[in-house]
């Protein structure tokens, strides 16, 4: 039956062809990645620095906010960028007033900041 074949009741029958859907291309962690930022989270909820945290995926970067308090601003903000993978590295690590604290390739060394803020001196 051709788009304006008429249909049975003698009309015209309009054949509206739908969309194609793409599916929605989205920057996320991968699970070793999101395991290490939610390790460092629950180290720093012990030891009472953070409260709550916030994950947003985008198109192009995907980011991992902590608080100290629900109602404040981040106190640090993980992100992903996969575009900046050949240049700076796609990892960056943000402060309260969202400078830029460290940036890298490797997960690990963005988090060396944060992790500084859990070790304390062991007297013997």
């Amino acid at each position: 039956m051709s788009a304006n074949a008429p249909d049975s009741a003698g009309g015209a029958a309009n054949v509206v062809p739908l969309p194609i859907a793409r599916p929605v291309q989205q920057v996320g962690f991968d699970r070793p990645e999101l395991m290490r930022i939610l390790d460092l989270y629950g180290r720093m909820v012990a030891a009472g620095l953070w409260k709550d945290y916030a994950l947003n995926f985008d198109r192009d970067a995907a980011s991992f906010s902590a608080y100290r308090r629900s109602a404040e601003r981040a106190t640090a903000r993980i992100e992903k960028r996969p575009a900046l993978r050949q240049r700076q590295g796609m990892w960056a690590l943000y402060g309260e007033a969202g400078q830029v604290l460290k940036r890298g390739h490797d997960l690990a060394s963005v988090l060396s900041p944060l992790e500084r803020k859990l070790l304390k001196v062991v007297e013997d």
